[in-house]
Parts: C-alpha cells; sequence; structure tokens
C-alpha cells in the first residue's frame, strides 16, 4: 500500500504537468499557423485540453483524508492512465513536427522531446512504476528518429540519446531509492519492521475523517506481551530482540491484509482494520479477532535453543469518530489493555461504556490534578504509628484530595494517574518539602518523634535531580536531626522490576544522608528473599489485605508469621498496616510485631488535628 504522503505528491504533479503542456503546447500551435501544419496542430492542442481537463478532474477528486485504500488504489490507477496519455501526447506532437525539417521544426521537436524526459524523470521521481515506462515512450521514438536519418552522426546521435535515457533512468532510480529507503526509516519500525507510532498516528488522523465522512467504525487492537521485561532479564536482551520479532512475524502472519500494524515501542503492537463497517457488527467481530490472535500468540517460541510461553493483554476499541476519545483513541484502547491486564493477564477486553466512563474521570481528574497542585488543594495528612505499648512513636505522610466536583478524590485513583503523566515527581517533591517543615516545625515544639514514613515511587527516586533534592530539604529543615529520629523512604515492590544495581546505588547514597527505607505493601507483588539480601532495605510493612483477613484466613496467619520471621532474620522492622480490630492486635503482639498502623489507633490527620491530638 502507498503512503498518503506519496499521493498527496503525485496529485501537485498534476496541475504542474497540465501547466507544463499547455502552455508550450500553445508555441507548437503559433508554429502550426505559422507553417502551414495548423489543423494537426488544433487537432492535437484540442487533445490535450481534454486531457488536462481530465486531470484537472482527477486532482479535485483525490481527498487522502477522506478515501480509504480501495478509493486511493482507484484514484491512483487513474493517475497513472493520465500521466502515460499526457506524456503520450508530447510524443505524437514529436512525430508531427519532427518531419518538417526545411523548415526546421524537428529541432524544436527534438529539444521538447528531451525537456519532456527530464521533466518526467522530475516530477514522477517518487514512482518508478510512472518514471520508467514514461522515459522509454519519450526516449525510444527520439532513438528511432535518428537511426532512421541514415547518415553516420544519426547513428551517434541514437547512441548518444540511448546512453541519455541510461543517465536519467540510473539518476532517477538511486534518487527513488534513497526516497523510498529514508522514507522506509521514518515511518517503520527499526527492530521489527512493522510501521511505527508515528505513521500508525498519521494513518489514524485519515481514517478518522474518513470513517466520519462515511458514518462507519473500525476496530482497533493493542497487544501487549505479558512479563516481558522477565525475559530480557533472565535471557538477556538478544533473546527479548528476537522474540519481538518472531511475535511482529506471527500477528503479521495472522492479520495479512485486512489491518494495518504497528509496533507504538518496546513490546506494545497495535493493529486496526481497513475494512469499515456499522458499529454493532465491527464490536463482536473486534472481539472475536481478539480472542483468535490470542491463541495464535500462546503457541510455544523456540528462539536460540530456549522454548518460550508467553501470554499477552489485549485492548479492543471501536474508534467512533463521534465520540469524545476520537482523536484520543490509543489512550482508551490502552485503557482496556490495561483493564485486561488488571484482570489477571491473558486476556481481552473491549473498551465499552463502563470503561468509557472510567476514561472520562481519569481525563477530568488528570486536568484537575495540575490545577489541584498548582493551587495548593493537595493535603499533606498525618497517620500515627504505635509500639507494643501503644505510644506514639510515629507517623506516615499521606496525600489527601477534595475537589469542589470530584468530591474526595483516592489517592489509589490519582496517583496512578500521576505516574502516568509524570506529575508523580512534582507532586513527590511537595509532600517531601511538606513533611520535611512539619518534622521541622514538631521538633521545634519538642516533639521528637522516632520516625516519619514518607512514599517515594520510583520514577521519583530514579529521577537524576532526586538525591540532590533530599540533601537540601535535609540540610535546610533537619540540619541538626536527632540521631534516633528515623526517616523513612517507602518503596513499592515494583522497585525489584526496575534496574536493581541503579536502585541499590542510589539508595546507598541516601543511606549515607541518613534517609532509611522500608517496603511497602510486603507479599502482595514482586518479592524476593534475594532482593531483602541486596537492597538496603530498614523495614518492611505488612500489605493491610493480610492484616483485614487474619481471623478469617489461617493462610494469612501463616503469611504474615512467614513475613515477620523472614524479616527478624534480616534485622528489619515490621510495620502493620491496616489494623482495625483489638484480635488483630492482640495476634500481632503474639507474633512480635513491632508498629501498628490503622484505624484501630487513628485515621490519618490533617497537620493542624495532628498536632492538637498528639504534639501539643
Amino acid at each position: 500500500m502507498k503512503q498518503q504522503k506519496h499521493y498527496i505528491f503525485l496529485q501537485k504533479q498534476i496541475l504542474l504537468m497540465m501547466g507544463l503542456s499547455l502552455i508550450p503546447g500553445l508555441v507548437y500551435v503559433v508554429f502550426g499557423w505559422i507553417f502551414n501544419v495548423i489543423f494537426p496542430a488544433l487537432i492535437w492542442y484540442g487533445i490535450l485540453i481534454v486531457i488536462s481537463w481530465y486531470g484537472w478532474k482527477l486532482y479535485q477528486e483525490f481527498a487522502s483524508n477522506k478515501m480509504d485504500e480501495v478509493h486511493l488504489a482507484r484514484w491512483y490507477k487513474k493517475l497513472t492512465w493520465f500521466m502515460y496519455v499526457i506524456f503520450s501526447s508530447w510524443t505524437v506532437i514529436f512525430i508531427l513536427y519532427v518531419g518538417y525539417d526545411e523548415d526546421h521544426l524537428h529541432y524544436i521537436a527534438i529539444f521538447t522531446q528531451l525537456g519532456a524526459s527530464v521533466v518526467a524523470s522530475a516530477l514522477l521521481i517518487s514512482d518508478r512504476k510512472l518514471f520508467v515506462p514514461i522515459l522509454f515512450l519519450l526516449m525510444l521514438p527520439l532513438t528511432l528518429y535518428f537511426t532512421l536519418i541514415g547518415l553516420w552522426y544519426g547513428y551517434v546521435l541514437a547512441l548518444f540519446s540511448m546512453v541519455f535515457l541510461a543517465i536519467l533512468l540510473y539518476a532517477s532510480s538511486n534518487t527513488n531509492k534513497l526516497l523510498e529507503d529514508n522514507y522506509f526509516q521514518a515511518q517503520h519500525d527499526a527492530l521489527t519492521g512493522l510501521f511505527n507510532r508515528r505513521y500508525f498516528t498519521e494513518y489514524m488522523e485519515s481514517l478518522n475523517e474518513r470513517l466520519l465522512e462515511n458514518d462507519k467504525t473500525a476496530s482497533i487492537c493493542l497487544i501487549d506481551l505479558d512479563h516481558f521485561k522477565m525475559i530480557n532479564d533472565s535471557l538477556g536482551h538478544d533473546i527479548g530482540d528476537k522474540l519481538l520479532i518472531d511475535v511482529s512475524k506471527r500477528i503479521e502472519l495472522y492479520v495479512k491484509n485486512t489491518h494495518v500494524l504497528a509496533r507504538l515501542g518496546g513490546d506494545e503492537f497495535i493493529l486496526v482494520s481497513k475494512r469499515l463497517s456499522n458499529k454493532e457488527a465491527d464490536v463482536y467481530e473486534g472481539y472475536a479477532f481478539a480472542e483468535t490472535l490470542l491463541n495464535v500468540m500462546r503457541e510455544p517460541y523456540v528462539i536460540e535453543g530456549h522454548t518460550l510461553h508467553i501470554t499477552v493483554s489485549i485492548g479492543v476499541y471501536q474508534l467512533d469518530p463521534r465520540s469524545l476519545f476520537a482523536t484520543n483513541f490509543i489512550k482508551e484502547v490502552d485503557i482496556a489493555m490495561y483493564e485486561a491486564k488488571s484482570q489477571g493477564r491473558d486476556g481481552v477486553v473491549v473498551f465499552n461504556k463502563d470503561i468509557e466512563e472510567k476514561v472520562e474521570r481519569h481525563l477530568d481528574i488528570e486536568q484537575k490534578l495540575h490545577i489541584a497542585l498548582k493551587e495548593h488543594k493537595l493535603k499533606v495528612y498525618y497517620q500515627p504509628q504505635f509500639d507494643l505499648d501503644e505510644i506514639l512513636v510515629g507517623c506516615e505522610s499521606l496525600l489527601r484530595w477534595h475537589d469542589d466536583d470530584l468530591g474526595v478524590v483516592n489517592p489509589n485513583e490519582f496517583i496512578v494517574i500521576a505516574e502516568k503523566t509524570g506529575l508523580i515527581l512534582d507532586i513527590g517533591n511537595y509532600v517531601l518539602k511538606e513533611t520535611f517543615k512539619t518534622i521541622n516545625s514538631w521538633n521545634k515544639k519538642g516533639k521528637i518523634l522516632k520516625s516519619f514514613s514518607i512514599n517515594v515511587s520510583i520514577r521519583q527516586l530514579l529521577h537524576e535531580p532526586f538525591v540532590e533534592k533530599v540533601a537540601y530539604l535535609l540540610m535546610t529543615y533537619l540540619p541538626n536531626k536527632e540521631p534516633k529520629q528515623k526517616i523513612y523512604f517507602e518503596i513499592t515492590e515494583h522497585v525489584f522490576a526496575e534496574d536493581i544495581n541503579k536502585v541499590v546505588a542510589i539508595m546507598n547514597r541516601l543511606k549515607e544522608m541518613g534517609i532509611s527505607f522500608s517496603i511497602d505493601d510486603f507479599g502482595t507483588g514482586y518479592s524476593s528473599l534475594s532482593y531483602l539480601k541486596i537492597l538496603p532495605i530498614d523495614e518492611v510493612k505488612i500489605d493491610k489485605s493480610f492484616i483485614g483477613d487474619l481471623s478469617e484466613s489461617r493462610n494469612n496467619q501463616k503469611m504474615i508469621r512467614a513475613i515477620i520471621g523472614i524479616a527478624k532474620n534480616f534485622d528489619l522492622t515490621i510495620v502493620a498496616e491496616g489494623v482495625e480490630t483489638f484480635e488483630q492486635i492482640t495476634f500481632l503482639n503474639m507474633i512480635d510485631c513491632d508498629v501498628y498502623q490503622g484505624f484501630y489507633f487513628d485515621k490519618a490527620l490533617s497537620k493542624d488535628i495532628f498536632e492538637k491530638k498528639y504534639i501539643l
């Protein structure tokens, strides 16, 4: 399939060819009148006008953003014949005038034929299918004419004309190859050879207009490999790259010519159906197509002696140009794909009305979050932590947000959005600064808590200026920090999925400044004993999901016993979060938990209320 820019370029050549034909053609009419060949010249020029009129209609017919592949192919076929015919008309006038050597018109005919050949090689350089046959169409009659002269110089000129034709073909072909190579590199993924994000975005812009014009819809699938990073980490990036190539070939073989397929980057692939259809039918077809593709992808891959079994998560979205999200399609299908991941991966999720409402809220939160941060509507709250004797020993900084329109927005909801948009860096810096100011304020009032816990995202931790930012805050607000007062940076187990050596290096730099580290939600994600040995951790927090079902789940009791046993062996402090009942306290006391946090004691409080209750 030829690309949109190729068609647009050729469309512009129509007007040029009309101008380069009609204006010089008048000269032939004048010469025809002067040298008494006016009747053939007028007939020829009349035909040229008809051809140009057809070219003008062809020019107006073109609308790349509203024509599907079938219509574009049909238009291109018409354009091909137009170019063949209009250049042939110059061969006709050459044959007509070249015989008038007594009036020296043959010189003009020869020069015009050579000029037309140069024009063809220049204007049609983007399309080999056009310039190669047209150059032969123009130059071979000239060569034949020179040969028929029957004198020695005629044979020389014939030879020279063939050399000139070869040069034109060589130069045009090389330039055409260079253009195609550059365009291919700009529009295709270097690893897999599939279309890249740039091309796919441009294609979708034109597709959206065609859908709106025809009141149709198309089905989009976003494919993401599950746990691909584990393959890269365990087998190396070379194996990972070869797997991506095999995956791309398998998808390409499955979709054949029914879809436009692209690699967005990493292990994400996206495809959209070429066939436009009504919305009701395509919803089911899109889901069925994705389900079959899911099974195709599950088949094992054999790469350099490794047999790999992978699963994928697929999001399906029906592109409706009248919807709110018509120009934001990647975000919607991306959300559907992540919905598949949240449901356990290895599945297909269709972007539906419920998810659409979720997206609307997502976009609303994303927009309002920027304003909330700027206008200081995000508030840092503090939840107290107690020891075995229920004595206050510390607190955790927690972010709270109340919006006039959205109401109270759960941190689990807006923090995820902040992570995806990058706003988490500004939010994280805000929380850090506010917490350090609070520590400084309470220390001055004589209430020195043993510990403060601050949540730090992995993006924040790996951000280049983060260590310097912490150093500045320590120097500004805690120049004489109490030796027994610990500041914990809480990181989640997602840190284990990152470059562990880089993470350890950053953590050690912060440890040298006096910062301690805690693993939040321990036991719910990527936990590994080897990480506890590698990472400079001082504390683990038992996830509240284990605490909440203590009385009903013996497995949870066993899990907590195991976690505490492991943590004690590594000399780590254990914090239980989400403590709500006396029975939970009793069990945790029995197995030697160190610190408690939850509604049994108190909820997260604003700074002022916390001070009145625990500081003053």
